[in-house]
């Protein structure tokens, strides 16, 4: 039984990554004939040739496709299609002729409310040191915001080849093994990731570096939306720790928000201009190419999911050793790069300078 079921698994994965793979030269035809190319105007862009966006859109026509042949109809199914098409309808108008944050974040808004009010996919509560917190109408716009986030964190973390859809196939790939390990076999949550993965996997053959289509903000926000929807399923009657491993998965796209959320407000600038200094700009300002900047973002992410993976199979002590590691990673990325304060990293290089030379004499 449970080896017919890991068969199904991979014949999911692979009918969706070929169809993905498969589609993609088309989506380059369609984004060079309506105009969505993302052409490298501005000092932000690190590719220096026009490139198609259109790959957001063949991502999701495949996920349709492994719908068709792997799904089964449900109301919650229904409310995930139909906040997917909102979702890849706002991404395709942006992706040819820019719109404004507002007009981006009502259409996000509008697929949320679908999966919140049609979908009746809520997080309701958390079961954390023996008690049960129950959100009751706060739920809703907790949802809301969990959604919202999660589709504009991997949206912000989309400027590299390979890099929002490598993030994705990461996070899918580790919650379908925690989904496995904890026995949820043959439910909504399940087939929704490895349908998912075999067409991201297809798109990101594309699209790791260098890349002939980008996602897009049609495949950014779409990745981020069906990884909210997964998170949500996962969260059903949560304790904690599941509440948590989502977030941890994700905690590179997180992390990275957060840093450019505090950097804009030490630079006083607005939080939603867009800027260079993301995490994978400071690995680009190391000498790192783009495509080692991408794997060592991949490794990082790994080892994320890897901690998560261990926590959930009981294994604490060495996830937290992997979480210590990741820390100490973390504070030296902190102090010794841009990404909060060009002025701070320069203060503690200038210090560390004065020191070694003082140890010298």
């Amino acid at each position: 039984m449970l080896d017919n079921y890991l068969v199904e698994i991979v014949l999911i994965t692979l009918i969706t990554f070929v169809f993905s793979v498969l589609i993609m030269p088309g989506m380059i035809k369609i984004a060079n004939h309506i105009g969505a190319i993302d052409v490298p105007n501005d000092k932000r862009r690190v590719h220096n040739r026009p490139i198609p966006k259109m790959g957001g859109l063949g991502i999701f026509a495949a996920f349709v496709f492994g719908y068709m042949l792997f799904g089964v109809h449900s109301i919650q199914m229904n409310s995930i299609l139909i906040g997917s098409f909102i979702i890849i309808i706002t991404g395709i108008i942006d992706d040819i002729k820019p719109i404004s944050a507002k007009a981006k974040l009502f259409g996000q808004f509008c697929a949320a409310a679908t999966i919140i009010f049609y979908g009746n996919i809520l997080l309701n509560e958390v079961t954390a040191f023996g008690q049960v917190f129950n959100f009751g109408v706060f739920a809703y716009p907790i949802t809301l915001i969990f959604i919202l986030a999660c589709i504009n964190v991997i949206n912000l973390i989309d400027g590299l080849d390979g890099l929002s859809g490598g993030i994705t196939s990461i996070f899918l790939l580790t919650m379908g093994i925690i989904a496995f390990i904890q026995g949820r076999q043959a439910t909504l949550e399940i087939t929704i990731i490895f349908i998912m993965l075999g067409a991201t996997l297809g798109f990101l053959l594309h699209n790791f570096n260098p890349a002939k289509i980008f996602a897009g903000d049609t495949g950014s926000m779409f990745m981020g939306f069906i990884i909210a929807i997964v998170s949500l399923l996962g969260f059903k009657g949560a304790m904690f720790l599941s509440f948590m491993v989502p977030l941890a998965v994700l905690a590179i796209p997180i992390l990275d928000t957060f840093f450019a959320i505090i950097r804009r407000l030490i630079n006083k600038k607005p939080i939603f201009e867009a800027d260079k200094d993301h995490m994978h700009h400071q690995f680009l300002k190391m000498h790192f190419s783009q495509r080692k900047t991408v794997l060592i973002i991949y490794l990082i992410n790994i080892l994320f999911s890897l901690a998560a993976i261990l926590f959930t199979v009981g294994d604490s002590k060495t996830a937290i050793i992997i979480y210590f590691i990741l820390l100490i990673l973390a504070i030296w990325f902190i102090l010794h790069t841009g990404i909060l304060s060009q002025s701070i990293s320069d203060r503690i290089r200038k210090f560390e300078s004065k020191a070694i030379k003082r140890e010298r004499r």
